[in-house]
């Protein structure tokens, strides 16, 4: 799109064609007219005092600065605050510390390992050492839980059995019930299969 060119003597602005082909009119202007496109930007005084203030101090020469470059500190980035530095400190600590932990644990499993290998029969050959532990180990603990849950189980059953008995003689309860009465029949038949189990641990 043409700008619009003012004929000064004249103080008229010359008619012009629009894009779709239409034509402005000629416009009459006072003196001195200037055209929006060429009004400069307003700039307050703050903005032309920093836009004339030199980027060096007064007296150093760009030449000083120019072949200085940012020495990178030590172990961090070039140009970190403080605060980002100690930051930067804290996470490499921690790091290390995972490490250390990590290979303080390792190497108390391999001492683990170690142990139960000497701890076997030296006459077992070393790669059928480990499979038959391994696998006989995990039946008898399955078992031995088994049985201590139900040990437990009867003596639970066996307390209540005692604390409804205390509880009719106190005459707390004056009519058991038949579910009550019948949980008071159970203590014999509990107290029998409690010591069976216990004899076959």
């Amino acid at each position: 799109m043409e700008s619009p060119s003012v004929t000064r003597q004249s103080g008229y602005i010359a008619s012009t064609q629009r894009p779709d082909g239409t034509w402005r009119k000629q416009r009459r202007v006072k003196e001195g007219y200037v055209p929006q496109e060429e009004v400069p930007v307003y700039e307050n005084k703050y903005v032309k005092f920093f836009k004339s203030k030199p980027e060096l101090p007064p007296g150093l020469s760009p030449e000083a600065t120019a072949p200085v470059t940012p020495s990178r500190p030590e172990g961090g980035e070039p140009g970190l605050s403080k605060t980002a530095k100690r930051n930067l400190k804290r996470k490499e600590k921690r790091r290390q510390q995972q490490e250390k932990g990590e290979a303080e644990a390792l190497s108390r499993t391999l001492d683990k390992v170690s142990l139960e290998e000497t701890a076997q029969p030296p006459n077992a050959p070393q790669g059928s050492r480990a499979a038959p532990t391994a696998a006989s180990d995990q039946p008898d603990s399955a078992a031995t839980t088994e049985k201590a849950k139900k040990i437990k189980n009867l003596k639970k059953k066996l307390r209540q059995v005692e604390e409804l008995q205390q509880r009719i003689q106190a005459g707390e309860v004056s009519q058991p019930s038949k579910e009550q009465l019948e949980k008071l029949a159970r203590r014999r038949a509990l107290e029998e299969e409690l010591e069976d189990l216990e004899l076959g641990l």
